[in-house]
């Protein structure tokens, strides 16, 4: 396969950004789409020029790390598939692809498609935790747990916070991400000690980072590669308007 990419550059957060255009050949249809930016940052440095920065670490899908714009999609064109595990057969001979980095004021661009995602971190650290002892996994076998409420958790515990939600909402909300680790412990007993500071701290949190209000459009779940979906803002709101009014 011969393809052209249009890659958004930008030297740091305050050098002005632009999209270049690099032809890429013989590309095997197997190779990832990670590996085929591999092979164009080979020939980049053997040209002498910066190769393009982009984020990646365990390329099975499981990290979140490797999050970019395709095609004006977070993680590319095929629902439920994170760029790590996008192949190149998902394109055709001659395609023309634009790739940019996640667009929102609360990840700014630290270089090329690579974003600071740390505002995630620190919503995390306001809430995203327990504290009472949960002991090895016998003894959490050991407590009756609702099947449909463990299934629920585990749905919202798949989340791996990329940020494809933010991504693709017009107002970069972070509504779903923050939902689904409300959700996983929420719906489980070791998560109810600190069930009420956890949704305030959280949200809280996610407002002073900047991020934008839910409208209810539905991109963060069409978008989201772990089908995390909307019952976990809605769930979040319930439990914000329940620790407001207790």
């Amino acid at each position: 396969m011969n393809i052209s990419l249009k890659v958004w550059r930008q030297r740091n957060k305050s050098a002005d950004g632009e999209f270049k255009t690099y032809k890429v050949e013989e590309v095997s249809p197997d190779m990832s789409f990670l590996e085929m930016l591999d092979m164009l940052n080979e020939l980049l440095v053997k040209r002498g020029e910066d190769p393009i920065a982009f984020d990646h670490d365990c390329r099975e899908g499981i990290c979140g790390t490797c999050s970019m714009v395709i095609n004006g999609r977070p993680h590319g064109p095929i629902k439920g598939v994170t760029t790590c595990q996008l192949h190149m057969r998902s394109f055709s001979n001659g395609d023309t692809i634009v790739v940019e980095p996640f667009r929102a004021r609360s990840f700014p661009i630290v270089k090329d498609l690579v974003v600071d995602r740390s505002s995630f971190e620190r919503i995390m650290i306001a809430g995203g935790y327990v504290s009472v002892r949960t002991g090895n996994a016998p003894d959490a076998n050991a407590i009756p747990i609702n099947k449909h409420d463990a299934d629920e958790a585990f749905n919202a515990a798949a989340c791996i916070g990329c940020g494809a939600c933010v991504a693709s909402c017009k107002n970069s909300s972070a509504m779903l991400f923050v939902g689904a680790k409300i959700s996983q412990y929420a719906l489980l007993p070791q998560g109810q000690v600190e069930a009420k500071e956890r949704v305030l701290n959280m949200v809280a949190a996610m407002d002073a980072e900047g991020f934008g209000n839910c409208s209810n459009t539905g991109a963060c779940e069409a978008t989201c590669p772990k089908g995390i979906n909307l019952t976990h803002i809605a769930r979040l709101n319930r439990q914000y308007t329940t620790a407001l009014l207790s």
